[in-house]
Formats: structure tokens, C-alpha cells, sequence
């Protein structure tokens, strides 16, 4: 069973490696500032930010939609990706704030390194991790979101321990992620696309 897990895992991060280097070859899912206005951003947030920056947007919702982080927040995007969602939270919570990124997918975060640097930001830091591992003291944050990850993570109960041992008391869980219903056939699943392709 674990090397099947990590056969999973090495998977999903060789298809993100391949969108932080190469987002114009993703065929299968979603993915870019368009996707990102069909999934509830505002037009103007989304086409301020670099090509660089939306272009290998893969989130499956909008985890801003319950609230935006405020002023001063010390804010966890998991699995930040290129760093779009993260650099949105960082003009929220200002020059008092901070902005932490992680990903398992160090070219995924390389990308975001280089976006944030193309855009000013100072107040985000991403760094590599494993969401179910997360590089964190506990009680550290705000606010953790995510976009997308959870339905990737092969342990999906560790993930939510870690997302709640480095809130603060007080703190905000907001997700935006995919669920599969029971009513799907398996024929309606292939046709959805593979992690492989």
C-alpha cells in the first residue's frame, strides 16, 4: 500500500512540475486567468497580476469567497502552487502581514519565488512541504486556505491535523476543492481526465 501511495504522489508532483514549467502544455484540466475568473475572482484582481503569475493558476475554486484575509494576518496558503492565491492574500494583509506558501512540488515553488519577486512582494515566503508535514510552529497562523490540494493528499486526516495545530485559536480553515459523488459511474470518472496524461 505505501508504494502505491507514493506512486500516486510522485505522479501528481511530475503533472504540477510539468505546469510550473510548462502551462501552455496542459490539455486535460482547467487551468490560467480564465479559469480563475470562471471560478469566482474578480476580473480586475486576476488580469493585475503577471502572465507569469496566472498562467499556471490550477486552483478548482475560489477559497476567498467566505472572506478575504485581513490587514496584519499571518496567512498559510497549503500547496500554494505558482503563488496566485498567495499573492492575492498578501495585498491583504499588507506590509503587517505575512504571507507563507508551501508546496511539495519545488518547481511549483520556484515559480512562485520568481512571481512574487516579479511583483514586489516581500511580505510572502514560500518554502517546500508536505501538507500533511507541514513546516510550521503550531498556533502560527490566522488563516490557512487551500485550492485544489485537499482531494490530492493521500492522507487526508493528517492533512486536516496539521491544518489545525498551526491555527491560532480563532483561527480560519477555507477550502475550495472537488468532491466526487457516490451517483458518478466509473465510465463518467474516465472520461473526467487523468493524473497521468
Amino acid at each position: 500500500m505505501a508504494d502505491h501511495l507514493k506512486e500516486i504522489e510522485e505522479t501528481i508532483r511530475r503533472r504540477f512540475a510539468r505546469l510550473a514549467e510548462a502551462p501552455e502544455e496542459e490539455q486535460l484540466f482547467p487551468t490560467g486567468p480564465d479559469s480563475a475568473e470562471r471560478l469566482g475572482y474578480p476580473a480586475h484582481e486576476v488580469h493585475s497580476l503577471p502572465a507569469s503569475v496566472t498562467e499556471s493558476f490550477a486552483g478548482v475554486g475560489n477559497p476567498f469567497i467566505p472572506g478575504w484575509p485581513r490587514e496584519g494576518e499571518v496567512v498559510l496558503d497549503v500547496g500554494c502552487g505558482a503563488g496566485m492565491d498567495a499573492l492575492l492574500a498578501a495585498r491583504r494583509v499588507g506590509s503587517k502581514g505575512k504571507v507563507i506558501g508551501v508546496d511539495f512540488v519545488t518547481e511549483m515553488i520556484a515559480r512562485a519565488e520568481w512571481n512574487a519577486a516579479a511583483v514586489g512582494a516581500s511580505n510572502v515566503h514560500f518554502m517546500p512541504g508536505r501538507a500533511d508535514e507541514l513546516p510550521l510552529e503550531g498556533g502560527s497562523v490566522d488563516m490557512v486556505f487551500t485550492n485544489g490540494v485537499f482531494n490530492l493528499c493521500t492522507d487526508k486526516p493528517a492533512v486536516v491535523s496539521e491544518m489545525y495545530r498551526v491555527l491560532r485559536p480563532g483561527g480560519r480553515l477555507q477550502m475550495a476543492d472537488i468532491l466526487l459523488e457516490a451517483h458518478v459511474t466509473p465510465e463518467e470518472l474516465i472520461g473526467k481526465g487523468t493524473w497521468d496524461g
